[in-house]
């Protein structure tokens, strides 16, 4: 039977909110990290989204408050102002029973003196994104001196967002004496380094599936010949649902040649090869990262860099010469705890270079079967793949040399001049002298012509919608 709250170690007054809110047992998030965090310990916690993450962290906090101090001494950094408005509020509903708490939201799309007021006269607790909190430090509007505990919550997705730099900034300006928290529904590399760097000797709490179901690419293969590889391709992708599926090619030829013959056909797909301009390769990139490209086709020496979170189909339209190549194609999905699948094109000709690959990974693959009865053929599974994603890219020649930072472009997207909510704006990445941001589909045109009319960080800058191909 699973502890209850009265174990943990929590303050009377504490335990008595837990108590009127009708929450009886911890949830295992709960239970690992509460105690940890009431000893002082810095904290990793690998958990998705509904594990009870936030009062995980909010009732460690409120019970290390010290309440006739009236300055920051808890600091929580959201990707998202629902997040932020979110957390700030079960802050305050676990504290209602500790008089004089205030907390308060510190993000943009909001004006800017009511909050510089608010800390003028003094709270407890900051909860806001990372832009928001940067921009009242640049004011000399907020004091970190006092701040014991930091946690940065969905830390993976304000990675993701492209807040990291802000992020670090904001690490770099509070006191080293502090105890450092971050929660993240995926563990990247990016997130470890995070810990690796302003962390010390972190207990590390992970609620994630048994170690069984980790890790793991299913591996299959479907025989075709090479004169019906599209056909083959294009029943793989209706066969199996994807959000996105990178596609590999021996050569920069085939890549051009089966990219232009998708992108015809309506299919939301991009090419990613040697031959590309720069540029170009960082658009289509990016509109891969985002969700707004659907298929990226690719070959060996220009995928290499290629590292995206959640991807969940890898197909060989080519089987590689060597098997090294396919132990590198396939190990790009399956992370973060998921499932993976990897499916490759095969020929009856390619027993041996098969064999040698299946006892390089000791998986032998699994042998798809076609029948006619669930193949309509080609021009029909070209119409049913050829769905649009959910958001579109938005290019904006502003970047990182422009003091251009992802809170800006969100908070003009979501302000009032933008008017956007903040579900429509997606992955938002800065690069030197120009930046991409997802925005759903639906709204994108109205999101391009808001950032054409307004202003960001008092400046005007172009913005256009990436098109395919």
């Amino acid at each position: 039977m699973s502890p209850d709250f009265t174990s943990l170690g929590l303050a009377p007054t504490l335990l008595a909110v837990v108590g009127e809110l009708g929450y009886t047992h911890p949830t295992p998030v709960q239970s690992a990290s509460i105690p940890a965090l009431l000893a002082g310990r810095d904290l990793i916690g690998h958990s998705k989204t509904g594990s009870g993450k936030t009062a995980a962290f909010a009732l460690p906090i409120l019970q290390g408050l010290r309440f006739e101090t009236r300055a920051v001494q808890a600091l929580v950094l959201c990707p998202t102002r629902e997040l932020s408005a979110q957390v700030a509020r079960e802050l305050r509903t676990l504290g209602r029973r500790q008089p004089g708490l205030t907390v308060l939201e510190v993000v943009g799309g909001q004006p800017v003196r009511p909050q510089m007021a608010a800390l003028h006269r003094g709270v407890h607790v900051v909860v806001g994104t990372p832009g928001r909190l940067l921009d009242l430090q640049r004011r000399d509007s907020i004091g970190l001196h006092a701040v014991t505990t930091v946690v940065l919550d969905e830390a993976d997705r304000m990675l993701d967002m492209g807040f990291g730099p802000d992020v670090e900034t904001i690490l770099a300006a509070l006191p080293r004496d502090r105890q450092t928290v971050m929660f993240s529904a995926t563990m990247p590399p990016s997130i470890q380094a995070l810990g690796r760097t302003h962390q010390r000797d972190a207990v590390r709490v992970a609620i994630v599936e048994p170690e069984t179901a980790r890790h793991e690419i299913r591996q299959l293969r479907l025989e075709t010949e090479a004169h019906e590889s599209l056909h083959g391709l294009c029943w793989l992708l209706h066969r199996f649902p994807h959000k996105s599926a990178l596609i590999f090619c021996n050569f920069k030829d085939t890549v051009r040649e089966l990219t232009h013959a998708l992108v015809q056909a309506g299919v939301s797909a991009g090419r990613f090869d040697g031959d590309m301009q720069q540029f170009d390769r960082d658009q289509a990139l990016a509109r891969f990262r985002n969700g707004s490209l659907r298929l990226l086709i690719a070959t060996d020496v220009a995928g290499r860099g290629i590292d995206i979170q959640g991807l969940d189909l890898v197909i060989n339209y080519e089987l590689p010469q060597q098997p090294e190549p396919y132990v590198h194609r396939i190990g790009r999905t399956g992370r973060a705890g998921q499932v993976g699948v990897a499916i490759s094109l095969t020929t009856s000709r390619q027993a041996g270079r098969l064999r040698v690959i299946e006892e390089l990974t000791g998986t032998p693959m699994e042998v798809l079967q076609r029948t006619p009865a669930d193949d309509p053929g080609l021009p029909r599974l070209l119409e049913a793949i050829a769905r649009g994603p959910e958001k579109e890219t938005v290019l904006i020649t502003g970047g990182r040399k422009d003091k251009v930072r992802p809170g800006d472009i969100l908070g003009a997207l979501t302000g009032e001049a933008g008017g956007l909510a903040g579900a429509d704006v997606g992955k938002i990445e800065i690069h030197d002298r120009y930046s991409y941001v997802a925005v759903t589909r639906g709204v994108v045109q109205h999101a391009v012509a808001q950032l054409n009319a307004g202003q960001i960080k008092g400046r005007s800058f172009r913005a256009r919608l990436v098109g395919q191909g």
